[in-house]
Formats: C-alpha cells, structure tokens, sequence
C-alpha cells in the first residue's frame, strides 16, 4: 500500500472528541484537556505503529477508503481534497453512534424538549419531521425514510452545520455512519455499501470507490421546538429511545461557540480572515453562486432582500433559539434565534416582507408567515441553506460573495 504515515497526523485518543468532548476550552489555542484526551504528536513510531493496524485491520467491503486506507493513493489515486487533511478524531467508525432504526413521537406528546431548543426540521412531500440537536448532538447521522424518500439527516458539531441528504446514489440507496475522521474539523461520513468517505457539508464523495458522487440536499431548518410545536402538534419528533442511549439535554461542546479558533489539529492552515472564525453565518449556495450573511446583521434588521442566481430571495431572522454548543445545559445556550430563506415569491408575484411577533408578513396576499416558510399559499420554493461557522463556509464555499444588509 502506498501511504507513509506523517508526522502532522493528529490522534486523539482517551476522549469521544468529535461527539461528547466535553470542557473545550474558549482560547484560540486550546486543544482537549489532558484529562479527558490526550493528542499524541510528539511519537512519530508510535503514530505509525497505530495506523498500520488500522490499516491492516479487516473491513467488511473490497477497497475501503476507511482512514488511513484514504492515503493509498495506488488504490485511490483521485482524491477531490487533500488526502493528508483528513484526520483521525479520535473514536474509531460509528464510534459516535448513527442512529440506524430511528423511532419517532408525536410533537404534542413529547414532554422532554425545551421551548427554546434547536431542532433541524425537514417538511418533505406532506410528511413533517424534527430532529432534535439535544439526540443528534450526541449520534451525528440518522438513517431515515421520510414520505418514502431515503435520507440521512447529519449534524456536525464542530461546523454547527445540520444538512439532510438523499441518501439514494443512482439504484443504490446508501447507509451512513461517522468515519472517525474529519476534513477541517467537518465531520467525515462514510457509506456501508463501498466505505466511501464523504464529506459532511456539502455531500461529495472525495476518496473512494464513489469518488465524484454528490448527495442531493434537501432543504431543512434548524428553529425552536416551540416554533416547530406551534405549526405543526401532529408532526414526528426523533425520539430518545435509542439503542446508544446518552445524556440527552448536556452539551459536550460546552463553550465551543465561545472559541476564537477552531480545535487545534483538526483544522489545518489559517482560517479565512474575512469574518472571525466561529463567526455565525447563514450559509446560501444554488449550482453557481454562493453567499455567506451574518447571522448578527440578518437579526438586526429581522428581514433582508437580495438577488441570487439573477432572482430575488428574502432572508429571515427569528429570536428565540438556543446555541446548541454555548451553555452545558443544551436548553441554556445563548439565544442566536432562527433564520429562513427562500426566493421572495407569493402566489408568482415578488413580494416583500416584515418581521412581526410571530413570524412574517409579505405585501401581496398579507398572509403571516412561519419561519418555515408556511402560510395559506407558501413562497414558490424555499432556497437551500445552513446556518454554519464563518470558517467551514470559507473552507467549503471558496467563490461565496459576503452579504450584510446592514450596510445596504
């Protein structure tokens, strides 16, 4: 195998960083405390000594791309990122659990969320779902069938970036689960079918027998359980009754939005200078463009209006959800309140909108309109987006045009 292990290879072993590294520290150069991880970078031989097994240890599908298979460039000689920046995080594949068999609530019958928790939120062909980030905080990928579509809903913590794909790949519906490794500090998934590693953020397969296949998206949300439990008292809810159960509610990035960097050894190079690194962003991409908005500025002015792709798009702010990744108490977090986008459209005519108590208002029909978007006759179609750090927008969105509507 053609691969040789070097010496800028981060291990972290002793703690689950990447799924419940809990006490990560707010100072630009904080790594793990020794306590509950220790990074081995000083042991060259013994760095080596620990990929060989792994290596060599057997996988249960033909040229598994499983780190560090990926640095076989015999085996896989394309790679669409560099190869050497996927690093190992620490627990070993599915070591932070997916949840493959997923049960579900009713909305109005869940008694264990709090009204200012954030949940990723997925309205797909008349079916509703929430997935709550007190579960997915915890496991990362959920394995799901919604309205009869395969889809996998992923959270990445150290991006703050919730994205659900189509998890179906020509004939093939594929299964995910957590590679152990990650791509500057995103979270790497891999499918069981062809151990293909993909990245989390954009749904690209970048090394493996998949290399080039790109997940379809599907527009979700990440908003308040109440906003959710308003709308929508008969929807699914992602239950706690998991076959991995963990502490459901804590947080085990406590203060990771505090930081001024991201976690030393997972995110090679400097990050983009532009905005401050873990600054929040509404991240929007359609085939040819991409825009990146401050999530501070979009809350400041409630409503905003721009042009993507040549066609207007409104952008909204909401208060009134938590940070996920602030308070060690999930439900405590900072309020960074809720946002949504979509193609500034009413019924085919171009519509403005203001923010009012419970949502939104547009200027053609006068309907009041939800975050989601949900009224008596709905914008045309709502715009893919994730909220996300400035720094894995940057990394992932290299062409995005920044946007604050509060200097237009």
């Amino acid at each position: 195998m053609s691969w040789a292990p070097r010496h800028a290879v981060v291990l972290v072993v002793g703690g689950l960083l990447a799924a419940a590294c809990g006490g990560l520290s707010s100072e630009s150069d904080a790594t793990p405390a020794p306590s509950s991880s220790h990074v081995i970078e000083e042991y060259p031989d013994a760095i080596t000594r620990h990929l060989d097994r792994l290596a060599s240890a057997p996988r249960p599908v033909t040229n598994s791309a499983m780190p560090p298979r990926h640095l076989d460039t015999e085996t896989f000689p394309v790679s669409l990122v560099d190869r050497s920046l996927i690093v190992l995080g620490g627990p070993p594949p599915d070591g932070i659990p997916p949840i493959d068999d997923p049960r579900f609530e009713v909305a109005s019958e869940v008694d264990w969320i709090e009204p200012e928790e954030p949940v990723l939120v997925l309205l797909l062909d008349g079916e509703e779902r929430a997935y709550p980030i007190q579960v997915m905080i915890w496991h990362e990928v959920v394995n799901d069938v919604v309205a009869g579509h395969p889809v996998t809903a992923t959270y990445c913590p150290l991006c703050n970036s919730g994205v659900v794909f189509n998890r179906q790949v020509g004939d093939n519906v594929l299964d995910f689960g957590t590679s152990g490794g990650l791509y500057q500090a995103n979270l790497v998934l891999y499918d069981r079918q062809t151990e293909t590693l993909w990245t989390q953020f954009d749904g690209r397969a970048v090394v493996g027998t998949l290399v080039g296949e790109q997940l379809a998206t599907v527009p979700t949300s990440m908003v308040s359980w109440n906003d959710y439990l308003l709308d929508h008292p008969d929807g699914s809810v992602l239950s706690r009754d998991t076959r991995n159960p963990k502490p459901y509610g804590r947080n085990p990035y406590n203060a990771y939005d505090q930081r001024t960097a991201p976690v030393a050894g997972f995110f090679t190079g400097e990050p983009d200078k532009t905005l401050p690194p873990l600054e929040r962003i509404v991240g929007i991409s359609t085939t040819d463009e991409a825009l990146a908005v401050p999530t501070d500025s979009l809350a400041k002015v409630g409503v905003a209006s721009t042009t993507l792709g040549g066609r207007p798009i409104a952008l909204w702010h909401l208060p009134g959800t938590a940070s996920a990744l602030n308070d060690a108490d999930l439900a405590s977090g900072e309020d960074v309140g809720s946002t949504g986008v979509f193609y500034a459209q009413v019924a085919g005519q171009p519509a403005d909108f203001k923010r009012v108590e419970r949502g939104f208002v547009d200027d053609v029909t006068e309907s009041t309109w939800n975050i989601l978007g949900e009224a008596i006759a709905g914008p045309d179609e709502p715009l893919d987006h994730v909220g996300t750090f400035w720094f894995s927008w940057a990394t992932f969105r290299v062409e995005a045009v920044l946007f604050d509507p509060t200097t237009e």
